[in-house]
């Protein structure tokens, strides 16, 4: 019955552990039959998991630079934990999603395609470059000094971006994790929206606002290539969108310092 009552809740506590769950590889101990319960509803918790995950690799940046190593190296190190933690998963999203929207000829090639745990032309591509200016960006603010209030409003920014393209794209396969998880309501993608927007304007202050605009434009994008190319999203989709806005996001960033 309380688990009942938990599905019909807005926002629960135990969301930001289920959250942290779907998208790392951190040792959380969730209630797996009241994370089960909850399903997509609690996705407005994905930037809080982002939070976490990005305060993570921003004290293995701030180590590497308290132990005299160049910018450059605590970028990337960076990266690296942000990489250990999640399990790669956004990445593999995105190398699968590139080789399959662009590899396959109709939906049902493309869906085959990023379910092959094979990794094709598009994907190596589509993950050296990401690596690159991710890598790239990350050292130009941290020579700004912003690398804590920068990466952590990216990394709530990118995951939150996720939920509204869970929301308002079905699921283009009957099975995945994108599946098995659910679709959110508008009100848990707006609660999503919002925390990450406050969260960024209090982190960058005026430079919020075009990550902000980034990270619109970056969504929009996702969502209407996975529309025309599979009429959905999976969860390959959704990795390769919070990829897309971390890399746009760090790069408007990147832009406005230099």
């Amino acid at each position: 019955m309380a688990h009942n009552t938990d599905k019909l809740q807005f926002a629960a506590p135990w969301d930001i552990a289920a959250a942290l769950g779907i998208l790392s590889r951190l040792p959380v101990r969730i209630d797996t039959d009241r994370a089960t319960a909850r399903g997509a509803a609690s996705a407005w918790a994905y930037p809080f998991a982002g939070m976490i995950l990005g305060a993570l690799a921003c004290a293995i940046g701030q180590i590497a630079l308290w132990l005299g190593l160049p910018n450059g190296l605590a970028a990337g190190l960076s990266l690296a934990a942000l990489v250990i933690i999640t399990g790669a998963m956004h990445e593999d999203g995105l190398a699968d999603t590139a080789d399959g929207l662009w590899g396959g000829w109709d939906k049902n090639h493309r869906l085959k395609i990023m379910k092959d745990s094979h990794t094709g032309v598009y994907g190596v591509l589509a993950l050296t470059l990401g690596l690159g200016l991710r890598w790239q960006a990350l050292t130009l603010i941290i020579d700004h000094g912003a690398l804590w209030p920068g990466v952590l409003a990216i990394a709530m920014l990118s995951r939150a971006a996720m939920v509204p393209v869970m929301a308002g794209l079905p699921h283009a396969r009957d099975e995945g994790l994108s599946q098995s998880v659910g679709r959110p309501d508008t009100t848990t993608s707006l609660i999503a929206i919002a925390i990450a927007t406050f969260a960024c304007m209090i982190l960058l202050h005026s430079s919020g606002l075009w990550l902000l605009a980034s990270a619109l434009l970056a969504t929009l994008t996702c969502a209407a290539i996975a529309k025309a190319k599979i009429e959905g999203q999976t969860g390959d989709i959704l990795g390769a969108t919070q990829q897309i806005n971390e890399i746009s996001m760090l790069l408007t960033l990147a832009a406005l310092f230099s």
